[in-house]
């Protein structure tokens, strides 16, 4: 590479700098010698730092090749109980990111998890809300998301997943695939996803890892490649098989809070491993399966990874650390960079023309924005308020999708109007409920920037000229409602407060009457019972106030994407009796229906309604 400007300043400085210590050793006392090329060091840094800052300040956010291909992220998924908490702990664990693991429900002098820390979730013992956990690890920066298992908040792992360039599903060795696992693997599938499966618990009683596999290409048609084949399960459970170099590593059971002791003993040393494994039956099914396995399994084809037609398999046990950070190092190999995004750009026009653009109805995203884009660009995928109960403060969430974020950058908003800046003057790297400031951050990181109302799920921050939107996060049907009302007027400022910045989260959806601008009645609804005691709970206990919930009986959501005029057309025909006709927070028609068939006969039959079960927020406004 051509040596730039300042690089060819810094040589002849440093030149200079060589010449005047050789002149001085002559000439001056080493004590001044030494003084003199010292302030002559500090002013050339100085002024290199400064064309540095100059370089980074001014109007290119390229970020480096290097940052983006160092950087790795992972969603875990599983069905409640699988152990997602524990294995998202021994993960950080093993990344050097804790010195103990925590536990899911605590006893005695255990600490709870770095993931779990809002007080539902230690008292109930599962993950409610998505979170972020960042370290750095074998030159990797790595990020982790948290998701939770239960389906009633099936809708934050939808959004996490909207911002994993990875994914690994968690299965219970006992237990196999289970229903939630199944939804959230067509999530990953829809998202293209690459897909990672660890088998977990195998110092349990577990099915056979062949049964495991089998229900795996069965079910989701994902031709499987066991990594770490497990030796034994239960009490028997002795370690796993690491295919990939022919070693296999035998664990000794210790604390479950620390690292596991490990011992690698190569295939070919038949009689070091008999006598380690001490169990001549599953030293004889070791050499069983090796050979098997050689002989029936694909070989592991990356590509075919990475359109998710093939699954790289890893067997282990979060609780007792049995291949954690065998896994995690395969990941870190194995795992693939960020990816672009396929978005829509438009000019950022003003006044007559910035009318037109946001009414043309195309938001179909059809340009992919890579990683090494010369502009910023990235979207939020979730929002949370008191993260520090004693500042009330609230974060955005943003999955960076190209370029580098600089602390003091001003940003547009795609659905602020044209020209409308914003100063991102403060972000933090995020680490479950803790943060620490950051100056800059690359694609594929996630931040937490100040919110100040105006983002919301699904928005995109971009600099440049013209507006670019990433498409929206879908929002899926409800299948619980329920109006929900403050008891005490007195405290009316704190209840809407509460409400509004819980519903900004998307803890729940919010709907009201047809042209209701917010003095009506507010309809909460959600995907399960748990989501409102979730928000009754967080408004009692961080915005100290009251709740009563009167249940409405509808059991599904329609969204008519044909429009109002659809729906008035319906409803004179008396085509709607029974329904409930509201608005979303857009302002777009949704039907309530009481059962599946009703809703069904009416999409049947009411075609031009365009009746939808999820729906997008525009990309622009």
């Amino acid at each position: 590479m051509a040596p730039t400007a300042k690089h060819q300043l810094t040589y002849r400085c440093l030149s200079i700098l060589c010449l005047l210590r050789n002149v001085a050793a002559f000439f001056r006392p080493a004590s001044q010698s030494r003084a003199i090329v010292l302030v002559l060091s500090r002013r050339i840094s100085l002024a290199s730092t400064a064309e540095d800052a100059s370089a980074t300040n001014g109007d290119s956010y390229v970020a480096p090749l290097e940052e983006i291909e160092r950087r790795r992220n992972l969603a875990i998924i599983s069905h409640p109980d699988s152990g997602k908490t524990t294995m998202t702990e021994k993960l950080l664990l093993y990344g050097g990111a804790l010195q103990q693991a925590g536990a899911v429900r605590m006893k005695g002098e255990q600490r709870a998890t770095q993931s779990d820390f809002m007080e539902m979730e230690q008292a109930r013992g599962i993950s409610i809300s998505a979170t972020v956990m960042s370290f750095d690890y074998n030159k990797l920066h790595v990020n982790i998301l948290d998701t939770p298992g239960h389906q009633d908040f099936s809708e934050d792992t939808y959004r996490a997943l909207a911002a994993a360039d990875n994914a690994v599903m968690l299965l219970d060795a006992a237990k196999g695939l289970e229903p939630q696992t199944r939804k959230l693997f067509e999530v990953c599938r829809m998202r293209s996803l690459p897909l990672f499966t660890f088998v977990n618990k195998m110092d349990r009683p577990a099915l056979s890892p062949y049964e495991i596999m089998d229900q795996i290409e069965q079910e989701f048609g994902l031709e499987t490649f066991p990594v770490l084949f497990p030796i034994g399960d239960g009490e028997r459970f002795k370690g796993v098989l690491d295919r990939m170099n022919n070693v296999v590593h035998l664990f000794d059971r210790g604390d479950r809070k620390s690292k596991a002791e490990v011992e690698q003993v190569p295939m070919s040393d038949l009689d070091t491993l008999r006598e380690r494994i001490d169990d001549e039956e599953l030293f004889e099914k070791l050499l069983e399966d090796q050979e098997l396995l050689g002989e029936l399994i694909s070989p592991l084809d990356m590509e075919r990874v990475m359109k998710g037609e093939q699954s790289p398999l890893f067997f282990g046990s979060a609780m007792t650390n049995f291949g954690v950070q065998l896994f995690l190092d395969k990941f870190c190999e194995m795992g693939t960079k960020p990816s672009g995004r396929l978005a829509k750009r438009k000019e950022e026009g003003k006044g007559k023309k910035a009318k037109e653009d946001a009414n043309d109805g195309d938001d179909e995203a059809d340009e992919l924005i890579s990683p090494d884009h010369g502009e910023f660009s990235g979207f939020v995928f979730k929002t949370q308020a008191n993260l520090d109960p004693k500042h009330r403060d609230r974060l955005a969430y943003i999955r960076i999708v190209s370029g580098s974020f600089q602390k003091g950058m001003k940003v547009g908003h795609s659905r602020s109007k044209p020209g409308k800046k914003y100063n991102l003057a403060q972000a933090q790297t995020l680490f479950g409920s803790d943060r620490e400031s950051v100056e800059v951050a690359y694609p594929g990181d996630v931040i937490g920037i100040n919110n100040p109302g105006n983002f919301a799920i699904g928005d995109t921050l971009f600099t440049g000229n013209e507006k670019i939107a990433f498409p929206g996060i879908p929002s899926f049907s409800p299948e619980k409602f329920a109006y929900i009302r403050n008891p005490n007027p007195s405290s009316y400022k704190s209840f809407q407060k509460g409400i509004e910045q819980l519903l900004a989260e998307g803890a729940v959806q919010a709907l009201r009457q047809r042209n209701d601008d917010g003095g009506g009645p507010l309809i909460l609804a959600a995907v399960g019972q748990l989501q409102f005691e979730v928000v009754q709970a967080r408004l009692k206990s961080e915005y100290n106030v009251d709740s009563d919930l009167e249940p409405i009986g509808y059991t599904l959501a329609r969204w008519a994407d044909g429009g109002w005029d659809a729906v008035d057309k319906a409803d004179a025909a008396g085509k709607l009796f029974g329904i409930m006709i509201v608005q979303d927070r857009w302002g777009r028609p949704v039907l309530l229906f009481r059962n599946d068939w009703k809703a069904a006969s009416v999409g049947e039959d009411e075609k031009y309604l365009e009746l939808k079960p999820w729906s997008k927020p525009p990309m622009f406004e």
